[in-house]
C-alpha cells in the first residue's frame, strides 16, 4: 500500500506542476563528451521560423551600404611623334642605313610615329614611309581630340611632311567641293594644304585662301585652342594692313605649342616661336 500510495503522490505531483504551466526538459545526452539538447539547433543550418543561419539572429541588421566610386573617366588616346635632335638626320626608304635617302630632317621638326622597327621608327615625308633613326630622336606625346573627324585630318596632314611650299599651289578644288585641273600633292601653299586635308580627312570645304578661310567656322579665343583648330596670322607684308587683309598664314593647331604648316621652304610640324606668335590674329574653329 505505502508503493501504491508514493506513486499516487508522484502522478498527482506532474498533474499540478502541468496545470501550473511547468514544463519537464528535453532529454539530455552526451555526444563525443559534450552535452547537446535535443532543442539545439545545428551550426551553420538556417532557422525556418526566423530566415536566420549560424551567424545571424533573430534581430534585422541592416547591412552597411557599398559606398559609391568614382569611375575614372576615359582619356583621349596619345599621339606619338619623333622629335629630332639633330640636323640633316636622313629619312630613308628602309629600316637601315644601306636603304636610299629620301630626305633629311630638320632639327626640332616632328614627325608621326606609325611603327618601329628595331632602331628605326616609321613615317611618312611627301606622301611615301619612311624611317628615321631612334639614335637621332625623342618622343613626343599630345592628347589626341576627342572628335575623330579633327584626327582624321591631322592624320591626312601628317602624309605631306618635306613637301615643297609653292605659293599660290593650284588648289584641290574651287572652295565648294568642285575639283580643279592642275591640282597636285606635289606642291602646297599654307592654305591649299589646310584645304586639302579637311576635305579628304573630314569632308569639309574650306575656301580658297587665308583671307576667306578665316571668316569660316566658329571663332575661339587663344586660351580656348584646341587640336585641330585653325590659327591665322599676318606677316611682315601685311602687318599693317587692315580687317582680313592682314590674314597672310593658316596653320593647324595640335597642342603643346606645336603647328601643322607648310612654312617658307616646305610642311612641317614645329613650335610656334615668339615672332610668329607676335603675328598672331585670331583662330577658327572648323569642325
Amino acid at each position: 500500500m505505502k508503493r501504491n500510495h508514493k506513486l499516487i503522490s508522484i502522478a498527482a505531483l506532474v498533474s499540478a506542476m502541468a496545470l501550473s504551466g511547468w514544463v519537464l526538459p528535453a532529454c539530455s545526452a552526451k555526444k563525443d563528451g559534450n552535452v547537446f539538447n535535443e532543442t539545439d539547433v545545428t551550426e551553420g543550418e538556417g532557422n525556418n521560423n526566423t530566415g536566420t543561419g549560424s551567424e545571424g539572429s533573430s534581430q534585422d541588421v541592416s547591412k552597411p551600404e557599398t559606398p559609391e566610386i568614382e569611375m575614372p573617366q576615359p582619356q583621349p588616346a596619345k599621339a606619338q611623334y619623333v622629335s629630332v635632335t639633330a640636323s640633316g638626320v636622313n629619312l630613308r626608304s628602309g629600316a637601315g642605313t644601306n636603304y636610299f635617302a629620301m630626305g633629311t630632317a630638320e632639327k626640332n621638326t616632328l614627325y608621326a610615329i606609325y611603327g618601329r622597327q628595331g632602331d628605326w621608327y616609321m613615317t611618312y615625308y611627301k606622301n611615301k614611309p619612311v624611317y628615321i633613326n631612334a639614335n637621332y630622336c625623342t618622343v613626343v606625346q599630345m592628347s589626341k581630340n576627342a572628335n575623330e573627324d579633327v584626327e582624321k585630318v591631322i592624320t591626312e596632314g601628317y602624309k605631306y611632311m618635306g613637301v615643297t611650299y609653292v605659293y599660290g599651289a593650284t588648289r584641290y578644288h574651287d572652295g565648294t567641293g568642285k575639283k580643279l585641273a592642275g591640282f597636285t600633292t606635289s606642291a602646297f601653299d599654307c592654305s591649299s594644304l589646310m584645304q586639302y586635308i579637311f576635305k579628304i580627312g573630314a569632308d569639309v570645304n574650306l575656301q580658297v585662301t587665308t583671307r576667306t578661310q578665316v571668316v569660316q567656322g566658329k571663332t575661339v579665343s587663344k586660351n580656348d585652342l584646341q587640336r585641330g583648330d585653325l590659327m591665322f596670322f599676318t606677316n611682315s607684308t601685311r602687318k599693317d594692313k587692315v580687317g582680313v587683309e592682314r590674314i597672310g598664314h593658316v596653320a593647324l593647331y595640335l597642342g603643346n605649342n606645336y603647328i601643322l604648316h607648310t612654312a617658307s621652304d616646305y610642311a612641317k610640324i614645329e613650335q610656334i616661336s615668339s615672332t610668329r606668335w607676335s603675328y598672331y590674329i585670331q583662330s577658327q574653329r572648323m569642325l
